[in-house]
């Protein structure tokens, strides 16, 4: 970022965060899970045994192909987000404190204003019909919007206990995942878990699309007005509130989107360059922001729409600046078995 005030902070943030902000459809609210577990090595985990198949796709966009026949080894992985709960036992073990909560640093980032860099965070705040053409519009850099207080001063997590953390930065989520003796998904590992075994489909459920609600994303003209159909309009919804893929995780559609640990370039790289972790960082290539290097995020979020981004498909993916968080941007961990 080259800008020197909070404003040009947010228009930035905004430009990178687009593709980010939209993704399905109609239906009924469920029953949630009950609190994750957190006791023990596998605690709140699924197994997957690994193995090879089809990472990517060809028509839809770009970047996500062309179609790549990647192999991953045995792993556990989160059956779910991790939660405001599971974090807030993280900071209380370690003292730990957010990107959000400490603010840019001078010497990272000398071009911006000390009120630049304040502690803050990026915030959905939407929009009306006039706006629609112009993502600065909705959204917002609120100063003291932080993973506590997830709408800005005077939010909190009351209620919110067992939804998905948000606000955080990549350094956070890895933070995280290093204190449980875990690690962040490499992109094949997470797009492997999302299929649920379903060789090709076009969603985490299948190849239907319109059907009874999947996933918490936007429904309704993005980014105006979400009617709720699905029983969480344009926010977060508590973690495994809608049926599990065929591995047995929640959410890995909608909800928030999910930090992995691959720099992201445009384009699927060749098999073997996936299958070690992707694209070292001097490759890393954000055309929209050449500027900055980013890792891939994925799964779509709260605010996905078919009218807008149609990123809630396993094979879709974004490019996430690592120094950023926003209230739709989360994450789940990966223990994987050694050999």
């Amino acid at each position: 970022m080259s800008t020197g005030t909070t404003r040009g902070r947010a228009a930035a943030l905004a430009v990178a965060l687009l593709p980010l902000a939209a993704c399905q459809s109609p239906a009924t609210p469920q029953a949630c899970l009950a609190a994750p577990a957190t006791d023990g090595t596998h605690a709140g985990m699924v197994r997957l045994a690994g193995g090879t198949f089809t990472m990517g796709a060809a028509a839809e966009r770009a970047e996500e192909g062309p179609p790549r026949q990647v192999r991953v080894g045995a792993f556990w992985i989160d059956a779910t987000e991790v939660t405001n709960a599971q974090f807030a036992r993280f900071v209380e073990a370690t003292g730990y404190r957010t990107l959000a909560e400490r603010g840019l640093s001078a010497e990272a980032y000398p071009g911006l204003s000390a009120a630049a860099r304040a502690p803050a965070s990026l915030v959905f705040v939407g929009a009306d019909a006039k706006d629609r053409g112009d993502p600065g519009a909705w959204w917002r850099v609120v100063p003291g919007a932080d993973w506590r207080h997830p709408k800005g001063p005077g939010s909190s997590l009351r209620g919110l206990e067992n939804h998905p953390v948000v606000h955080i930065a990549y350094e956070d989520a890895l933070a995280y995942a290093r204190w449980r003796g875990r690690d962040l998904p490499t992109e094949a590992e997470w797009e492997f878990a999302a299929r649920g075994g379903l060789e090709g489909a076009a969603f985490v459920w299948g190849d239907e699309k319109g059907q009874a609600a999947r996933a918490n994303t936007w429904q309704g003209v993005f980014p105006v007005a979400d009617t709720g159909d699905d029983g969480h309009a344009a926010k977060t919804a508590p973690v495994g509130c809608f049926a599990p893929n065929g591995y047995g995780l929640y959410d890995i559609a909608g909800n928030v989107w999910e930090w992995t640990r691959d720099w992201y370039a445009p384009g699927l790289e060749p098999a073997a360059v996936i299958e070690t972790g992707g694209p070292p960082q001097s490759r890393a290539r954000d055309p929209g922001d050449p500027g900055v290097a980013k890792h891939v995020i994925k799964g779509g979020s709260f605010l996905c729409a078919d009218d807008y981004c149609y990123r809630y498909r396993p094979a879709a993916r974004t490019p996430g600046p690592p120094d950023s968080g926003a209230s739709h941007l989360g994450f789940r961990t990966v223990l994987r078995e050694a050999g």
